[in-house]
């Protein structure tokens, strides 16, 4: 940054806005060394640095924009080029190249790794507790059209389900996440077709460094709970009934005490798709929804780490 650049930054922020307190709280450094190969030219350009592309999608996620509107963004607010690492005569990156950037992630299998190095520094820094999982999962609507009689959907690898409690059906995705209990930090993220049941993939949502799993009855099997307490844990999954086996009495308050306790990971969801507006996945096929949930993911943990730590 210039003199004038660095003044106008310190004259209009006082460093307590959440971007603000993400640039001392990560280690980019380990991020930019994590990138460092996905340098991309595009045609007739010098490349632009990894990391501040990464930085552009972060914010992308953050404030649900599309690569057009985060283009604008970029343009327009001081605070966004002074995240990503922009002076106020530099160009941005434009629309395509955060395409092409986006695509290049994908394709290198780079966003697990990310998410693993966030998880990495948010342990180190303390902030997450490891007193239990809380399992749950979230339905997200596919941007294409679902499939008719007449011809096939655009996107070949979303699925339609209804909606648990709710009338009509869903055409897309389903994000299933593993929440730290206390902290509201998401330690896993699986994203998966919309008609894949909740209990497929929950296995792979427990850390096995918690003391309590928290689940609804969605997740309830005599398998799983046999084996979590033979690791030691805390089962505390909603007991499921059957035409054989009403629940009892007893089974019906302890159901009700679990929802009140896991209804925090509610409060992660509904950050996720009021304020980071993760209601529709903007790409087609698996690959791609998956990215943008874990992109969402790394986002809503960083804006989580500013939020506990200010």
């Amino acid at each position: 940054m210039s003199l004038a650049e660095a003044f106008l930054g310190r004259k209009l922020s006082d460093g307590t806005s959440p971007l603000d307190r993400l640039t001392g709280l990560v280690k980019w450094y380990r991020f930019e060394k994590l990138l460092a190969r996905l340098r991309d030219s595009g045609p007739g350009r010098a490349a632009w640095p990894p990391l501040v592309l990464f930085k552009a999608l972060l914010l992308q996620s953050l404030y649900g924009l599309s690569d057009r509107e985060l283009e604008e963004a970029l343009g327009d607010r001081l605070s966004f080029r002074r995240f990503v690492g922009l002076g106020l005569e530099e160009t941005v990156p434009d629309h395509t190249v955060l395409s092409r950037f986006r695509t290049l992630l994908v394709g290198a299998g780079l966003l697990e790794t990310l998410f693993g190095e966030l998880d990495r520094q948010l342990e180190k820094a303390g902030v997450i507790l490891k007193r239990g999982t809380m399992l749950d999962a979230t339905l997200i609507d596919a941007v294409s059209t679902p499939p008719t009689a007449e011809r096939p959907s655009r996107d070949a690898d979303a699925r339609v389900t209804a909606r648990k409690g709710k009338s009509g059906l869903t055409f897309g995705y389903k994000a299933h996440v593993g929440v730290d209990e206390g902290s509201g930090l998401i330690r896993t993220v699986i994203t998966t077709p919309a008609n894949v049941n909740d209990t497929v993939v929950a296995d792979r949502l427990v850390r096995g460094d918690e003391k309590t799993v928290w689940a609804d009855a969605a997740y309830d099997t005599h398998t799983r709970r046999a084996r979590l307490k033979a690791e030691g844990k805390t089962v505390r999954i909603a007991r499921r009934p059957n035409k054989h086996h009403p629940l009892s009495e007893r089974l019906k308050r302890y159901n009700r005490l679990i929802a009140r306790r896991r209804s925090a990971v509610e409060t992660t969801f509904a950050t996720l798709k009021n304020r980071m507006k993760l209601t529709t996945i903007r790409y087609v096929g698996l690959a791609k929804a998956a990215a943008q949930v874990t992109m969402a993911a790394i986002a809503f943990n960083m804006r989580r780490w500013a939020t506990i730590t200010r």
